[in-house]
């Protein structure tokens, strides 16, 4: 060879008369010589210097005659570079739980154990009926980023286009609707499941989850009779409420002292008669309201436009963070059968559930913990790479990402792309321009 000469000696190979064994060669450490100055060897070590990726990649690179110690190029990235979306769970199909049921009962096991021969510990808030103080700005803060959010999709909305299915649940931020064949509503055979669109609205864009509002979150669970009479509030809201925000027009009962338990379920409200009356306090931090339609005015040049979105992204984020935090606490169930969501300890007794083989659990909700998704659903939508560019072509659908429709808003407005969405979205996917070449695509 030409880049470099190698040696090496081995052993002869005897056989053992009468025993018919045969010895193995003497195995020598064979010495190879490489010219570490060709040009070869150099291109692939820049190379390998500057390959860059947001995976974790590790490449050891050695050598036996110069190089003493090994050298490893690790590049790191907090999210990955795709990802597909969320499992879609269909009508007969159970949600799985957040933490199985396994490993739940492994945690109390261990958890008896070692509380086994101790004194009870006080309960703490807010499962003696007190509220978390620290967690009081928190919920004022996703109160207000919740209706600043709604307040700036219906100021986008007069200038970024949004569809929606007239049959179906499904949307579309862009020009044009997609030409994609994925409507299941009414009639869908007729249409060979084309969508016909129309203009989407607020509660198109952002879900309006809807929950029960308790007044008092730790009293008896609400019965089947009582589900006409029990008002109904965004599931959001009622987190918040429960979370420490007073609004006159929903009520709740605030304790100023712990409760005192009398049983595993039972328990008695203390005695707040040496206390002072409660005094009326001003809200803590001003409430913001939601605007009427009326009086929306969109932006009015593309400046405006880029700050108005920029801000809708940071209310997103900040709702659903705060969200995040306050679930930790204050529980939120969720049907595994149907979206129904509930705040609070336990779930209410309604029997509305009408998911799939409800009449086996006479309509009764199969409650489970709930997860963020569940409370602010992120509502996919399809990513339109150039808004100025041709539509979405149904030939091309596998190349394309998706994301959060408030996302897609915000992007389209002007508003950078977040890191935890770029994976969806496939960013770094290129596109091609027609069939023939989608076609030679490995």
């Amino acid at each position: 060879m030409e880049c470099g000469s190698g040696s090496s000696s081995f052993g002869t190979m005897a056989l053992m008369s009468g025993k018919g064994m045969v010895l193995p060669p003497k195995k020598v450490p064979s010495r190879v010589s490489f010219n570490v100055k060709s040009e070869s060897f150099k291109i692939g070590l820049g190379f390998l210097q500057s390959l860059q990726s947001n995976n974790k990649l590790k490449v050891p690179l050695k050598s036996s005659l110069k190089l003493h110690r090994s050298h490893a190029l690790v590049i790191r990235g907090e999210h990955p570079q795709n990802s597909d979306l969320p499992r879609y769970y269909s009508r007969k199909e159970k949600k799985p739980f957040p933490i199985p049921v396994v490993e739940l009962r492994r945690a109390a096991r261990e958890r008896v154990k070692n509380n086994k021969g101790k004194p009870r510990r006080p309960i703490p808030p807010p499962k003696n009926g007190m509220l978390v103080k620290s967690f009081i700005p928190i919920a004022y803060d996703v109160f207000n980023a919740r209706m600043t959010l709604i307040n700036n999709i219906k100021k986008l909305s007069r200038v970024v286009s949004v569809h929606a299915c007239i049959w179906c649940n499904e949307i579309h931020v862009g020009p044009v609707g997609h030409p994609f064949r994925s409507c299941r509503g009414q009639n869908a055979n007729i249409r060979k499941s084309l969508h016909e669109w129309t203009n989407a609205t607020v509660e198109d864009v952002f879900l309006p989850i809807e929950a029960y509002h308790l007044y008092d979150r730790l009293g008896k669970r609400m019965p089947h009779e009582q589900r006409f009479s029990v008002p109904r509030i965004p599931a959001v809201v009622e987190l918040c409420i429960q979370a420490g925000v007073d609004l006159p027009e929903f009520p709740t009962k605030r304790r100023r002292k712990p409760i005192i338990r009398t049983g595993k379920s039972e328990f008695i409200d203390a005695d707040e008669s040496d206390l002072p009356d409660p005094v009326p306090e001003a809200p803590k931090k001003p409430i913001l309201t939601e605007i009427p339609d009326f009086d929306i005015v969109g932006p009015s040049n593309e400046e405006e436009t880029t700050l108005l979105a920029e801000e809708t992204l940071e209310a997103w984020e900040k709702m659903r963070k705060g969200a995040q935090k306050l679930m930790k606490l204050y529980h939120v169930r969720v049907c595994g059968y149907c979206p129904e969501v509930h705040v609070g300890p336990s779930g209410h007794k309604a029997q509305n559930c009408g998911a799939h083989k409800h009449q086996q659990r006479n309509g009764q909700h199969g409650w489970q913990a709930a997860v963020l998704d569940d409370l602010i659903p992120p509502r996919y939508v399809w990513h339109v790479p150039d808004v100025n560019g041709p539509p979405l072509q149904r030939e091309l659908r596998s190349f394309y990402g998706q994301a959060p429709a408030v996302v897609e808003m915000c992007v389209q407005a002007g508003a950078a792309v977040p890191d935890q969405y770029k994976a969806t979205m496939r960013l770094d996917v290129g596109i091609p321009s027609d069939l023939k070449e989608a076609e030679m695509v490995v």
